[in-house]
């Protein structure tokens, strides 16, 4: 690289780093520095930007780790192409970022788009897209920019859906696994939206709001202005994350005994890449039986989204019943084999 070109990236890191005297963002910062060194070591890692304020937090806060810490990071956003405005706010959001010598990768959804359940398939599109990526680059980690207040939204969602314990807490995971190969990690979930707006104002001046935040046809709109309209009658956020921490600490507890119950009660078979399951495997409380077998099930379909509660709790009662000896499911085949189950992917 041309020494005018060093010095100018070198002019463009300071006056990045620089916004870390600030109070607030040095707060977060450290939080955020703390967060990366602690579950990735000194291993690279990419991070998904949408354009708003909370992902712009996420890429400064990432950019300044990579500069003080030498290590490398990838920046991906992707067009899904649901909008007429999308691809150019995409090319305007890569230019204004290339500023801050942030070189942020434009991954483009191509294809038919849903006419339904339209967010939902198109974040599992956006994980694919990033998770492709990933691979190419041998990355193993990306971070995204939901904070505390997504937490509280998916809380609420997942509370008036009926989910279980899992499924109420699982928004306050830090870390979840996409699958056996990519982590998705959440650094800022202990962060207010309201404070990644400053940071993001603060450093960059410039925001892409997607116009979809207002609609109220998604029911994840109606939540947010729900939770404003409580907070005006009382509701203290405060309790309701303490809430949530004691339901996650009550989950912890519950995920200890599925793992006994998978380290004791099942072997897995690398060569044929299936799981043998013995009689005692069953023989513990529901919940537990019913979090094993969708654990096994995730990992040998390879899938990011468990199967549906509902379908594995009829195949629980039909295999109890003694209904059934074989079934397909969530690209799965569970057989009774005597006294044993096996599971293996369907080909």
């Amino acid at each position: 690289m041309k020494k005018k070109s060093l010095s100018a990236k070198k002019k463009t890191h300071n006056k990045l780093l620089i916004n870390l005297k600030n109070p607030l963002i040095n707060k977060i910062y450290r939080n955020f520095e703390n967060f990366v060194k602690f579950n990735l070591k000194k291993s690279s890692f990419s991070v998904a930007i949408s354009g708003g304020i909370d992902s712009l937090a996420l890429a400064y806060f990432s950019k300044c780790y990579s500069i003080n810490n030498s290590v490398k990071v990838k920046f991906y956003h992707v067009d899904h192409k649901l909008r007429k405005e999308s691809s150019k706010e995409a090319q305007k959001l890569k230019f204004l970022l290339k500023n801050f010598d942030i070189n942020c990768k434009i991954l483009k959804w191509i294809g038919v788009k849903p006419k339904a359940n339209i967010q939902s398939i198109a974040r599992k599109k956006r994980y694919d897209l990033i998770y492709k990526e990933c691979l190419k680059d041998k990355i193993n980690f990306i971070f995204i920019a939901h904070h505390i207040d997504d937490l509280y939204e998916n809380f609420i969602i997942r509370l008036l859906r009926g989910s279980g314990l899992k499924g109420l807490v699982s928004f306050n995971q830090l870390k979840t696994n996409y699958n056996y190969k990519l982590k998705i990690l959440r650094p800022l979930i202990s962060q207010k939206k309201t404070d990644l707006d400053y940071v993001s104002k603060k450093v960059f001046n410039f925001k892409f709001e997607d116009p979809s935040n207002k609609n109220l046809n998604f029911k994840r709109i109606r939540i947010r202005n729900l939770i404003n309209n409580l907070k005006s009658e009382g509701l203290d956020l405060e309790k309701l994350r303490l809430t949530i921490n004691n339901l996650s600490d009550s989950n912890y507890t519950i995920d200890y005994y599925v793992n006994e119950n998978i380290k004791y009660n099942s072997k897995y078979y690398k060569q044929k890449k299936s799981y043998i399951l013995n009689k005692d495997f069953f023989n513990k409380p529901h919940e537990i039986v019913f979090r094993s077998l969708i654990n096994l099930l995730k990992k040998i379909g390879n899938k990011y989204y468990a199967p549906r509660g509902k379908s594995v709790s009829q195949l629980l009662a039909k295999f109890g019943a003694g209904e059934i000896k074989k079934i397909n499911i969530s690209g799965c085949i569970l057989e009774k084999i005597n006294n044993s189950f096996i599971i293996y992917k369907e080909k």
